[in-house]
């Protein structure tokens, strides 16, 4: 370790402000070349991304089964939010170059983050509102309220440090450092990948416990609580630093620029649209009567890059519905490795594992085979084979969701009702519902459910009567009267673990609940003492009614006389069936998204590559709008053919934009720059004369003067560097 004296002696200040109103560091520190700073900030990024990364993998799931939602309205909230993450960086990067600066920036919507991650934290936790103390909320609106409240502010917060981290950290290196900034982004990138792999590992093993004060549940609450308190540590971890860092004043935001500049171009095109006007080579050169023509050619570089980003935001429309209905369909498959149990939204990890192992072996195994190859396998069309895996990934994840489609129940319709009966009596019974006949043997059921959409004749025993089901509904006829039913002849308490089905009166019955997958030990207890241990194996997705029947004695083998009726079948496509589609679309993206970045940033001007990556960012955020679009106009009412739509969207989106690219022609934007770097002849022969006349220091200012006064509609103002 070294320090360096960069700025003055004084005793009374750790730092210095130069004149263009950056402060640095009185005595930089470096480690091994490094300033000590950027460990300030890629421990902050780590922390920050786990945060961000956790809190969106259990996301979906919070939605569907502590909210309530159903798949459609998870979705279109999961995807709406994302969408939000994406479409803040623009107010972040704007705030952050005109008006805060990026430290404060960074600092203030950190707050807003850790504040929203909070909320988030509290609003799952169903005691606040349980009153009743049955493990459900009695106002789920509260709940609903509060996690909208904590998500709005981790996408402003989240959104808005976005493009300022990465830039704060480029800041702490001097001129003469360009390899430790390189460095430095790689490390920045991997602390990124890193964040984002263990929270998905992580978060829902969190959520995967019990947990609560009355009842236990699904413990949403520390999935978000721990997320939560990563983000007071990548806050607190980043202000500790914040007497090193370099802060750069803000100098205004290019982009504002570049958006006035079109603006006055469009206006003044419309204002000389007559004939009379001549035309001019390109619509932006209307911009000429205010702008220096550098700016007016770096903007037309900038528009070439953003036409082509029309047609992008297709592939993150399927790429980003990894968190969403790739997660809903793991939960309808078996996760049980045999050495491990894979919770569904834990299968989001195979995306960043092998980003890992993929980018290293395509950028140096397969491009420079496809270049021995002598193929000009260009940015742009590198691109177009990245969105078609990714159609291709969304017709596997359609074939493998027909195969589940096979194995799951048939749920009533909203206009339909579905009934099971269950013999409680010592006796065989005869049941004729409607025009079926069903004998059932002492303490069986009736098998699968059947379907009524009108009223039916109930018979049972020469007893009958006219029964309408509910509709949308699975009910279960207790004959004689994941739940227990009591056939006892005392009241029982049964539990699992943490989770207590409380007291069942006899010929009475429990509510279902959730019990983790594996072998569930269910401990039956009466009030004079008795206890019996039932062990029943759960598989995933698999719902069970458990009858102690009237014959049921405490002592030894007690548990043999209970009887398991299957009402749903555990789920029996295996979660590895899913790897082939997140290797597709994990392929998709380092072609696609690696070389999209690479390609705009060869292609955009040195001083407005930001503005290329705000709208690199903007494509994410439309992507997702369209889940949104495409989901709510379909309609459509078997998964699969969703999956099709959006992999047939993506295919005619991928041939239009091959179109696109094999009309586009590829720029040096230094080489376009230099050209306006050489003054113009008429300059050169000004500067000639004043030079053989001798002119005077005052007649010349006073020239210069004049022509930086010189109106609008005057001859546009040459810029010379």
């Amino acid at each position: 370790m070294k320090e360096l004296d960069n700025g003055s002696r004084s005793e009374e200040t750790q730092q210095r402000t130069d004149n263009d109103g950056t402060t640095k560091p009185k005595k930089k520190t470096l480690i091994f070349g490094y300033p000590l700073s950027i460990f300030f900030i890629v421990v902050n990024e780590f922390c920050e991304r786990f945060s961000y990364y956790g809190m969106r993998a259990v996301l979906v799931l919070y939605f569907k089964y502590f909210l309530q939602w159903d798949d459609d309205m998870a979705t279109n909230i999961y995807h709406t939010f994302v969408a939000l993450c994406y479409l803040t960086p623009i107010l972040g990067a704007i705030v952050a170059d005109s008006w805060l600066g990026k430290f404060k920036t960074i600092v203030y919507l950190s707050i807003v983050y850790t504040l929203g991650q909070a909320v988030l934290a509290v609003s799952a936790v169903h005691d606040i509102t349980d009153a009743n103390k049955d493990g459900t909320p009695d106002t789920m609106t509260f709940h609903v309220a509060m996690s909208m409240v904590g998500l709005i502010l981790i996408a402003l917060g989240t959104g808005g440090i976005k493009p300022c981290v990465a830039a704060f950290g480029g800041d702490q290196f001097e001129d003469h450092q360009e390899k430790q900034r390189s460095t430095f982004f790689s490390i920045f990138y991997l602390s990124i990948n890193a964040g984002s792999l263990l929270s998905t590992v992580i978060t829902p093993i969190l959520r995967a416990q019990e947990c609560g004060i009355h009842s236990k549940q699904s413990c949403y609450p520390l999935a978000f609580g721990v997320p939560a308190a990563l983000m007071v540590v990548a806050l607190l971890v980043f202000i500790v630093g914040s007497g090193m860092y370099t802060k750069v004043a803000p100098k205004g935001n290019i982009m504002l620029e570049v958006c006035k500049c079109i603006w006055f171009a469009i206006k003044n095109r419309f204002r000389h649209r007559g004939p009379e006007y001549p035309k001019r080579e390109h619509w932006m050169d209307w911009a000429e009567e205010r702008y220096d023509k550098l700016l007016i050619a770096q903007v037309k570089m900038v528009l070439k890059v953003l036409f082509l980003y029309i047609p992008l935001p297709m592939f993150w429309a399927l790429f980003d519905q990894q968190g969403s209905r790739w997660t809903l369909q793991a939960t309808t498959m078996d996760g049980d490795f045999g050495i491990l149990i894979v919770q569904p939204d834990q299968m989001q990890t195979v995306n960043p594992i092998l980003i890992l192992v993929m980018v290293p072996i395509v950028d140096g195994v397969v491009y420079p085979l496809i270049a021995k190859c002598k193929l000009n396998f260009t940015p742009l069309k590198r691109m177009t084979v990245g969105m078609f895996l990714a159609a291709l990934a969304f017709v596997v994840a359609a074939v493998i969701q027909l195969q589940i489609d096979t194995t799951l129940p048939k749920f009533p319709s909203s206009t339909e009702g579905q009934v099971k009966f269950i013999n409680m009596n010592n006796e065989s019974m005869v049941v004729k519902a409607g025009p079926e006949t069903i004998t059932m043997q002492p303490f069986e059921s009736s098998g699968d459910y059947r379907t009524f959409d009108a009223p039916f004749e109930l018979t049972v025993d020469g007893w009958n009567t006219t029964y309408k089901l509910v509709d949308g509904r699975r009910q279960t006829f207790i004959m004689k009267t994941y739940g227990f039913v009591n056939g006892y002849n005392s009241d029982l308490n049964v539990t699992v673990k943490d989770l207590d089905f409380g007291r069942i009166p006899t010929d009475n019955m429990s509510d279902y609940a959730l019990v983790p997958q594996g072998e569930a030990q269910f401990i039956i207890k009466n009030g004079s003492g008795g206890e019996c241990t039932y062990t029943q194996k759960l598989g995933f997705g698999s719902s069970y009614t458990l009858i102690i029947p009237s014959t049921f004695t405490f002592g030894p083998n007690c548990e043999q006389s209970i009887r398991a009726v299957l009402d749903i079948n555990p789920n029996t496509i295996h979660l590895a069936w899913q790897i082939p589609q997140y290797f597709l679309i994990t392929a998709g993206e380092v072609v696609f998204s690696v070389t999209g970045l690479e390609f705009s940033y060869s292609q955009a001007p040195s001083n407005m590559k930001s503005v290329l990556q705000a709208g690199w960012l903007l494509t994410v955020a439309v992507g997702n709008i369209i889940v949104l679009i495409v989901a709510e106009a379909a309609q459509l009412p078997d998964q699969w053919a969703e999956y099709i739509l959006f992999a047939s969207l993506l295919v005619a989106v991928c041939v239009a934009f091959s179109i696109m690219a094999h009309f586009y022609t590829y720029v040096d934007p230094t080489q376009i720059e230099a050209q306006f770097a050489q003054p113009e002849p008429v300059d050169k022969e000004k500067k000639s004369l004043e030079m053989e006349t001798k002119a005077s220091v005052e007649d010349h200012n006073e020239k210069r003067r004049g022509s930086h006064s010189s109106s609008d509609e005057e001859e546009p103002k040459q810029t010379k560097i």
